[in-house]
């Protein structure tokens, strides 16, 4: 749907059928293609076809139209929301359009619609389930909750898949021991968890960095032998190495 191809079918759909003539409508780097794009032009396109195929563009130009317009009227309504918009955006996987959902989706009073983040991601049926008590299996299949935020949430997640940040590892660290499903649902809780702090507290992500999970078991390992020889009866004394 570029601007070529575009100007090539709304040619067809009015009668044109000279490969060279189609070809011609290519722009920037499409013109070195030029030899193939008249090799594929080829073709018998019949009457009927040109008429279905001028309905589509009309269509699609009207959609286009609705979704500008749309889009002018969301600007306008989240303009006194710029900051909060820009404290979601900040959030690896959030984009600008993503945060305008997310807000439309909570509420611009989130610290006095939810009490908590558990209570928000609970609502947004975006809590990652124990799918194991006393020894016995339960369901894991999801509760029913805000598909909109869900949805969009949970693609979100999948975005972050290979970056190299908090979430990027959490995906992966999660997506190893769970599957890709279980993993994007654990990052799209931990990314609205992350939003309702920043929203509640009026700031912005700072990353916790790609290493932090290597960074907690470390720490988790120290901890565990210092106790272990404290417990022998020795006094333990940390020292980093410069």
């Amino acid at each position: 749907m570029g601007v070529s191809s575009k100007d090539m079918l709304r040619a067809i759909a009015d009668g044109e059928d000279d490969p060279e003539k189609l070809a011609n409508f290519a722009r920037r780097t499409m013109k070195r293609k030029k030899e193939e794009l008249e090799l594929a032009l080829q073709g018998y396109v019949n009457p009927h076809q040109r008429l279905m195929l001028k309905t589509i563009l009309t269509h699609i130009d009207f959609l286009t139209e609705q979704i500008e317009m749309l889009d002018q009227e969301i600007a306008k309504r989240v303009s006194t929301y710029q900051e909060d918009l820009e404290r979601l955006d900040s959030i690896p996987g959030i984009a600008t359009r993503m945060a305008e959902q997310i807000l439309a989706e909570i509420g611009t009073d989130v610290g006095n619609q939810f009490p908590t983040a558990a209570h928000l991601c609970s609502w947004a049926a975006l809590v990652p389930g124990h799918n194991e008590s006393a020894g016995k299996r339960k369901s894991s299949r999801s509760k029913k909750g805000n598909k909109y935020l869900r949805s969009a949430l949970t693609e979100a997640a999948q975005s972050v898949r290979g970056s190299k940040n908090y979430l990027g590892a959490l995906y992966r660290r999660t997506a190893g021991r769970k599957g890709k499903k279980k993993a994007a649902i654990v990052v799209a809780h931990a990314m609205l968890r992350i939003a309702y702090y920043l929203l509640t507290r009026k700031e912005m992500y700072v990353d916790l960095g790609e290493d932090y999970f290597d960074k907690q078991k470390q720490a988790s390992i120290v901890r565990h032998s210092v106790r272990r020889l404290e417990n022998l009866g020795y006094t333990v004394t940390i020292t980093e190495a410069s």
